[in-house]
């Protein structure tokens, strides 16, 4: 079993989708950090793409080890969070331009509801150490563009200047765990 964890209107086919709104494709109207529903070491693939930022920095480790406990031994946790090195490093060359950038979304959140604001950042560094601190294995990046779910446009090809994907920075840091 594939789940997509925090789908919004995102659509992956082959995929069990779980959000807390009800769109019509999600399978479980659920929060992504309680899977009761899903049985212990049953789960290959879980896709979490710019979700795991919503949580503040005591929950982090709590949801990573939920999302541990259902995947399967030699599963993927596949998780795309806003790369705050990218965002630093973009925001020392330019800065904040008229304070509407894309930058401020991505430390900040869309803050389109009360669920879309952003409670933590992450580099490279720390979330590898919180994967492995959980239990996975081996912590490697991974490419949009290699994935089952490339045709699905969404954060983990988050580039600025936006859509930019030839000339763009990414400022999605991709990174998988293998439990």
């Amino acid at each position: 079993m594939n789940l997509h964890l925090g789908c919004g209107r995102k659509h992956i086919p082959g995929f069990v989708h779980v959000d807390i709104e009800p769109f019509p494709h999600v399978d479980h109207v659920n929060p992504a950090e309680r899977l009761d529903f899903i049985e212990n070491n049953t789960v290959d693939l879980i896709y979490a793409c710019h979700l795991l930022e919503h949580y503040g920095r005591h929950e982090v480790r709590n949801v990573l080890a939920e999302w541990h406990r259902v995947l399967r031994p030699g599963g993927i946790l596949r998780l795309a969070v806003p790369d705050f090195a990218a965002v630093c490093h973009m925001y020392d060359s330019e800065g904040l331009k008229d304070g509407y950038s894309g930058l401020v979304g991505l430390v900040c959140g869309g803050q389109r509801n009360c669920a879309d604001f952003h409670k933590i950042v992450f580099d490279e560094a720390f979330l590898t150490c919180l994967l492995k601190k959980t239990g996975f294995r081996h912590v490697r990046p991974w490419d949009w563009r290699t994935t089952e779910h490339a045709i699905i446009d969404d954060y983990s090809q988050a580039y600025l200047p936006h859509l930019d994907k030839e000339n763009g920075s990414l400022m999605s840091l991709n990174l998988e765990g293998i439990k």
